[in-house]
């Protein structure tokens, strides 16, 4: 039986089953002098995780935040959401339109989903919750308990952390209706697709059944809806919104999850591309297997289908050291042709051709570098995690920007460094023409960061972040350990860093402001305002003084 809650809120907010009072809630010195707002036409919407269908994670119009004020951000405001963290997840990233009608008036409105089922839409300016949402339901079987309000059987924070049940999912904002209305789409943990109005919650079309299982960030496309997930008998699902039956079309790579956290990244044929986890590589096999690999499939005729796919080489010696390609891919164009860049925990860059993505024998890419991090083979404090990121500068140069955690490998050759790395950081590459081939070359590799985790570009400006976490699911004393208390007790602190995008030199830092480390989570930055969240709930909102800084 599904119970679904639905709270108006302008003065308080329920969470640990108490009401919050505003002061509570958000600290008081941020927001107690709200911040002259930005002309409305300078306002953008950051409506998808990783910034578009490609997720390249630019974003490209933004008109507030520039290399001249960043050194100007402060925290304005933190809201403690509340969220019941499930194994080792909190918050999602945050999504933000730009101008929004509400019951109060026109106002900038951030959206963020917590992993226990909830999803909260919040006044950018005050940092005040507008409405929540939450929902229960019997928990699908394996998924370790109903949603944050259910009758979990276990300590949601001592969950197992590969399949911790509730809405992993980014959720994606959809264009206006014909009645103005912003529709918003989120997959509950019971599989269902909710399409809500983001001005209230209300829902503007019934829920229907999509597909569950640990899903990541959701990617629209025209009218297609995209889901990537795992442990759910399928690694993508489809919907086109604009099909009065509803039908759910699926691929499953037949072995190995899928990690990516921006989902798939969606090409300009619409084909969606994404990358399959730790698993068999078997062709031979009814039906076949795509573990390891890199994969694109597209809807003919109603039937989702394989299109193309790499797998590498060494696909064997990967999946015996649990070394997948587990990054969303970034789909970019170079002067006219369209391309794909994809990493993983092995820790190197292919390049790929989405045309034939690994030639005739499905396993030569076009291009790819050598290790520049993972020298010890570790399954999990080292290699390329998350999803990628791509930018082209004035001159016309690409960029392709991998996070990695751990040290970086002592053969890569970063023409620009910052001292030692030892925890992680960003590793920044150009797609240069040599010998009329095409190949990434080292730009620069970034200060030291506690996991470095996907970033986004921003006007000249790389803003990513170390999240602190720790990353060990193996102890010499205890073994392998899948109760997430484990490692949540031995977390730091999540840190935000924004460096400049051509030479990696750190602009802006947010120290020790952040109390709390986060796990698999996303960094917002859009109209001035960075944003990024803790494991036990709390949103950071750190922003420029936008009346005086915005571009005119």
């Amino acid at each position: 039986m599904r119970n679904v809650i639905a709270l108006g809120i302008a003065a308080a907010a329920l969470t640990g089953g108490r009401m919050l009072a505003d002061s509570e809630r958000s600290s008081s010195a941020p927001s107690a002098t709200p911040t002259a707002q930005a002309p409305s036409s300078d306002l953008i919407d950051y409506w998808t995780d990783g910034a578009d269908i490609e997720r390249s994670g630019w974003v490209k119009n933004e008109k507030i935040l520039t290399k001249a004020n960043v050194g100007t951000l402060k925290l304005k405001w933190k809201l403690e959401t509340g969220n019941q963290p499930r194994a080792l997840h909190g918050l999602m990233p945050v999504l933000v339109i730009g101008q929004l009608a509400t019951s109060a008036g026109v106002k900038q409105v951030g959206i963020v989903n917590g992993i226990s089922d909830n999803l909260y839409a919040f006044d950018v300016e005050t940092g005040r919750i507008l409405w929540q949402k939450h929902w229960d339901y019997e928990a699908p079987p394996g998924a370790g308990g109903g949603g944050g309000g259910g009758a979990a059987q276990q300590d949601p924070r001592r969950l197992g952390f590969l399949r911790p049940g509730g809405s992993s999912d980014t959720p994606v904002i959809g264009p206006a209706d014909a009645q103005g209305r912003r529709p918003l789409y989120f997959v509950t943990g019971d599989g269902m697709l909710h399409t809500l109005n983001a001005a209230d919650g209300s829902d503007l079309q019934p829920p229907f059944k999509f597909f569950g299982g640990k899903g990541w960030a959701l990617n629209l496309a025209g009218n297609t809806l995209w889901l990537q997930t795992t442990y759910a008998g399928a690694s993508i699902a489809a919907v086109r919104l604009d099909d009065p039956e509803k039908k759910v079309m699926t691929w499953n790579a037949g072995s190995g999850g899928a990690w990516g956290r921006r989902g798939v990244a969606v090409d300009s044929t619409g084909t969606a591309w994404t990358t399959t986890g730790d698993g068999v590589y078997d062709l031979t096999s009814d039906p076949k297997r795509y573990a390891n690999s890199v994969v694109g499939v597209q809807i003919d005729n109603g039937q989702m289908k394989l299109k193309d796919y790499y797998t590498p080489t060494n696909w064997e010696w990967l999946r015996k050291r649990d070394l997948d390609p587990n990054n969303t891919p970034t789909i970019f164009k170079y002067k006219g042709r369209e391309l794909i860049a994809a990493s993983g925990k092995e820790c190197r860059l292919y390049l790929l051709d989405p045309e034939s993505a690994g030639g005739e024998n499905h396993q030569t890419p076009a291009y790819k570098t050598s290790l520049f991090c993972n020298e010890e083979v570790d399954f999990q404090d080292m290699g390329s995690w998350g999803a990628l990121s791509s930018w082209e500068d004035p001159s016309g140069t690409r960029w392709v920007l991998a996070p990695f955690w751990g040290p970086v490998h002592s053969q890569a050759k970063f023409p620009i460094s910052y001292g030692p790395v030892k925890e992680g950081g960003v590793a920044a590459y150009k797609l240069v023409e040599r010998g009329g081939k095409l190949e990434f070359a080292p730009a620069w590799v970034s200060r030291d960061m506690k996991r470095g985790e996907p970033v986004l570009i921003v006007n000249g400006m790389v803003i990513g972040y170390g999240s602190g976490e720790e990353t060990k699911q193996a102890w010499p004393d205890i073994g392998l350990q899948f109760d997430s208390s484990i490692r949540a007790a031995k977390g730091t602190r999540a840190t935000i860093y924004v460096l400049d995008a051509i030479t990696g030199k750190e602009l802006w830092s947010s120290g020790d402001q952040i109390h709390q480390w986060n796990h698999f989570s996303g960094v917002t930055a859009v109209n001035g305002r960075i944003y990024l969240s803790t494991y036990e709930g709390t949103l950071y909102c750190f922003g420029v003084d936008s009346a005086a800084t915005a571009t005119k």
